[in-house]
């Protein structure tokens, strides 16, 4: 019996070396990949990131002011930066949507801001004592805008007592005259501030002053005051209206100071000749009715229109020399005599707004010197000008008075010196 026995060669050895060399690539592949950056796009990153980071900041720019001149022009303001005629037309053309700038007024302030090299960044023009032009230079051309002139506003408190004339008593309170003036337009409608004016009248102003870089520039809006005049009191209030944004002044009970016809058609003057039936005339030598009020002022003081209406005459008519006319609402008409010039724009037709300049003081027609005849017509006849007491313009709106009479009781707290306390300067009462 034959038996077969069969025999087996290991095979162990190669195996481990396969499985040696597998683990062996298996670890220097993780140890690659583990220390490769984990992608390009992170990189970059970093390397964009770091300029940057470095950059220089853009040198400060000089600041040019100039005071407008009478008869200058942009050209002239602008030739000094080497801009060429097309340029300045280019500039004039390109803002002329949102301001044109052959009205720039003599008197304001323009502010060119440049380059240490001397080129021409940016341009701002003030309008006025609210608004200034803004102007950019861009790429390819310009972009404007009209800004608020950036005013810190601080509340101030001045009272005194007249002992001549209302800008001597506010001087003495170290104020400016256009304070008084502005006292003085607010009750304009009440008081003529020569003819009805007293030694022994007083005045409380509680009001703004304006400050820009710190410096002072002028004066806000009076927010409150109070005037005696020949012991009798007068009160003004200003109240915003919270939706129209609209503000006017008022008295304690919500009446509107203003009323239909103001009381003089200068801001400030004095009166030579009263309204009377049988004057001597002071060229004529002869008695006769004089039908107008006198006020003598400066030649060239700015008359205004002391209502609403539309003007019927405009220009020279005999002794009276140059003349406006405007006819009003209820059958009123008021009269301007021995002007020097008539207001631009001021002619037969044209509507006219109450305050509006309509001309200036002369000397025109039959007179002796600078001065207004002012007179006033109803129905056709004339009527004494200081002893009319026109009709108030409408109230304070019902759904306010209660809004109203809580801010006038702050300010009536103000207005007793025994009582000031600091809240009265306070931002709150800036409305």
């Amino acid at each position: 019996m034959k038996v077969r026995i069969r025999t087996y060669r290991k095979k162990t050895e190669p195996r481990r070396i396969h499985l040696l060399l597998f683990i062996l690539f298996s670890f220097s592949l993780f140890l690659t990949l583990s220390f490769m950056p984990k992608s390009k796009p992170q990189l970059e990153e970093i390397i964009f990131a770091t300029p940057t980071e470095i950059a220089n900041p853009s040198p400060p720019l000089e600041k040019n002011k100039k005071t407008i001149r009478w008869g200058m022009t942009l050209t002239d303001i602008l030739a000094p930066y080497d801009f060429s005629p097309a340029e300045i037309y280019n500039l004039s053309e390109t803002v002329k949507p949102v301001y044109d700038l052959s009205k720039i007024k003599a008197g304001q302030e323009i502010r060119i801001y440049t380059t240490r090299q001397g080129d021409v960044v940016s341009l701002e023009y003030d309008i006025d004592e609210k608004d200034y032009l803004y102007i950019q230079k861009k790429e390819g051309g310009y972009a404007a805008e009209i800004k608020k002139i950036p005013y810190e506003n601080k509340v101030s408190m001045i009272w005194g007592t007249i002992q001549d004339v209302l800008i001597s008593a506010v001087n003495k309170e170290n104020e400016g005259v256009q304070l008084a003036l502005d006292l003085a337009d607010l009750f304009a409608w009440d008081i003529d501030f020569y003819a009805d004016v007293r030694k022994g009248d007083s005045f409380k102003i509680l009001f703004e002053k304006r400050y820009l870089d710190g410096k002072f520039v002028g004066y806000g809006n009076i927010l409150a005051a109070e005037f005696t005049n020949q012991k009798k009191t007068f009160q003004a209030i200003r109240f915003t209206y919270p939706d129209s944004k609209e503000s006017d002044h008022f008295d304690l009970e919500g009446n509107s100071l203003r009323k239909t016809f103001m009381k003089s058609p200068i801001k400030y003057s004095r009166i030579t000749s009263r309204f009377s039936y049988n004057r001597l005339h002071p060229i004529r030598k002869v008695y006769r009715p004089h039908y107008g009020v006198d006020y003598a002022a400066p030649i060239g003081t700015p008359i205004q229109a002391t209502a609403d209406g539309t003007v019927i005459f405009a220009g020279q008519k005999g002794a009276s020399g140059r003349m406006v006319g405007i006819r009003h609402q209820n059958r009123y008409e008021t009269q301007y005599l021995h002007l020097r010039t008539i207001g631009t724009g001021i002619k037969k037709g044209v509507k006219v707004r109450e305050g509006q300049e309509i001309g200036k003081v002369g000397s025109s027609g039959e007179s002796t010197g600078p001065h207004l005849d002012y007179r006033i017509k109803k129905d056709g006849k004339y009527i004494n000008p200081l002893a009319f007491n026109p009709e108030p313009v409408s109230p304070l709106r019902v759904e306010f008075l209660e809004d109203f009479k809580k801010i006038a009781e702050k300010y009536v707290i103000c207005f007793d010196a025994s009582l000031m306390v600091s809240s009265c300067f306070s931002d709150s009462l800036t409305l």
